[in-house]
Formats: C-alpha cells, structure tokens, sequence
C-alpha cells in the first residue's frame, strides 16, 4: 500500500522525516499491522539512505508500534487483545478525570461548544457518513481532555487517540460502525451528566461508555477467531 509524505514533514531532519511518515503510516494503517518493513525498500520509496530509515525503525520499536526478530527482520506491530485493552484501560482513567474537571466549571461555553460536536455527530450518523462521525468523535473526545488545561492529561489523551485511531481504522467496518448509533446516545448521557453537575452520574457513564467500547472489540474478535476455527474444520 503507498505511503502517504505529510508536507510538514519535508524539512526536518532525514530521521525525522522517515520517523514520522512512517509512523503516519502505521497509524492510518497505510501500512497493515504484521506487515513486514523491508529496509531497502522503504529507504528507496522515502528517497532517502537505509541509515535513517533504520533509526526510525528502532525509535518505532520502542513505541511499540514495530516488531523486530533476529534474523527475520521487522514488522509492523499487530493489533493484539492486549493493545486493545491498554488502550480503553488507560482512556477509562484520563476520561473519569477529565469529564470530572469539566462538569465541576461547568462552562456554559464549553459545553456548548461539546454540544455543537454532539449535535454534528448525530447528524453523521443519520446519513451514515461514519467516517466523519469517526472524526467528530475523536474532536470530541479530545477537546474534553483539553478543556480542563492541565498539558499532561491532554497530551496523554492525544497519544491514547492515536492508538485508537490505528484500531478504529482496521476495524472500521466490523466494529466502529455498528457501533455508532450506541456510542450516541452515550455522548449525550455524557453531556447531559456535565451540564447537570452530577459527578457520581458521570463516573459512571463513561466507565460505561469505555468498557461498552472494548467490549465491541473484544466481542468481534472472538467472532473472526471462531470464524477462523470453523474454516479450519
């Protein structure tokens, strides 16, 4: 699959630039998880030497976003039940937080502004455009772990996103879409739980709405394993 070359990336440096197309990649899944990563190859569609693609490798390895084995040579890292589970784990924690933060200021202007993404996303959904309705989400969700103006839980937010997005986008049609309509309603019991100050309401909610989320994931998994085995048969 082509690699997308962010613009913004051009002038940096030439570790830089392979570091961060490839892992642009990875994430929108332009390069599919187990996919194998041939050094050679890739130095020669980024137009650059085998040197920095190599260090980007090491860096992406340490992320845990590639799999290097001896003698074999390096993949990209695949989905796993556990990367799932890390990654709804460690939202659950962030969101609690943040939701908490924004229905204790309870900014009429804040939430309006959450209420506006809400009112988009239902929209998305009613004419099934859910590939917008992803993104929307996403803006939702981040704008919460952004409001309450604490940089490391944004920034810890936005790194947590980035792996879902990878999740979402291989699991787009399994999972993301029949999902949509429930996650809706969700969003607005959240929003709701914000506007009314109701802490103990919301705690609740969006362990809810995270753990309903993994479950999705988890459930389709199980689904393609037994299809898998019946095949097999």
């Amino acid at each position: 699959m082509p690699i997308a070359f962010p613009k913004e990336v051009r002038h940096r440096t030439k570790q830089e630039y392979a570091y961060l197309t490839l892992r642009d990649a990875i994430m929108r899944c332009d390069l599919q998880p187990s996919e194998r990563l041939v050094i050679d190859d890739l130095a020669r569609r980024l137009k650059v030497s085998i040197i920095p693609v190599r260090e980007a490798i090491q860096i992406l390895q340490s992320e845990g976003l590639v799999v290097i084995v001896p003698h074999a040579g390096a993949t990209v890292a695949p989905i796993s039940r556990q990367s799932i589970q890390d990654v709804f784990t460690v939202l659950e924690g962030l969101e609690v937080v943040a939701t908490r933060l924004v229905a204790e200021r309870r900014n009429t202007g804040e939430l309006n502004a959450l209420a506006t993404l809400v009112d988009d996303m239902d929209k998305a959904v009613e004419s099934k455009r859910y590939a917008q309705w992803a993104s929307l989400n996403t803006e939702f969700h981040l704008m919460i772990g952004a409001l309450p103006g604490l940089p490391m839980l944004r920034e810890m937010t936005e790194r947590v996103f980035a792996r879902w997005g990878r999740i979402r986008r291989f699991y787009f049609r399994g999972v993301l879409v029949a999902r949509a309509e429930q996650a809706q309603q969700e969003h607005r019991a959240i929003l709701n739980a914000m506007r009314g100050r109701d802490l103990t309401s919301l705690e609740q909610l969006v362990r809810q709405h995270n753990r309903g989320a993994l479950d999705s994931y988890m459930k389709y998994l199980d689904s393609q394993t037994d299809r898998s085995t019946a095949h097999r048969r």
